[in-house]
């Protein structure tokens, strides 16, 4: 062999090598992150509620169960087909922030607390999601100071899914 052949021997196998590592760490952190989502025990996202109905009509509708897809190892349901296709095409762009968690709970002390899938708020198109019952309604305080439980949430967020 000669020194050019070893060279780019070693290129193909330092690139590989990066590569398979970037995608292991890819894999780590998704699995990590799934580990943080609010999920009932057969994995479903938000109680059986349409994530994109939150964004496209503002509105909380409850999915159908002929309407189903799993994303990243996530059952999310739909109330329509369009609402399913809407989502396959662009999955991210109707997640909830916080992993479906309260998202004043996570900005005002960084604790994973349920849901009412009824209390929510799109804001700069993100779907966001409250703990609300008849006496309690997080969403109401979340508006009282929302930029600043927004920052605190994020960056609790980021600290809740990097343990």
């Amino acid at each position: 062999m000669n020194k050019n052949h070893i060279l780019s021997l070693l290129f193909v196998f330092f690139f590989t090598t990066l590569l398979y590592s970037q995608t292991l760490s890819e894999i780590g952190n998704d699995l990590n992150v799934f580990e943080h989502l609010n999920l009932d025990d057969q994995e479903i996202a938000i109680q059986g509620y349409d994530p994109v109905a939150y964004l496209e009509d503002n509105r909380a509708k409850k999915g159908r169960s002929q309407f189903t897809h799993k994303h990243q190892g996530v059952v999310y349901y739909f109330s329509s087909q369009k609402n399913l296709a809407l989502f396959k095409k662009s999955p991210d762009k109707y997640l909830p922030q916080y992993g479906g968690w309260c998202a004043y709970a996570m900005g005002d002390y960084g604790e994973k607390v349920s849901i009412n899938p009824e209390s929510f708020l799109v804001r700069d198109n993100k779907l966001y999601l409250f703990y609300k019952t008849f006496f309690t309604n997080t969403k109401e305080k979340w508006l009282d100071d929302i930029d600043a439980l927004q920052k605190n949430a994020d960056i609790n967020w980021k600290k809740t899914i990097t343990k």
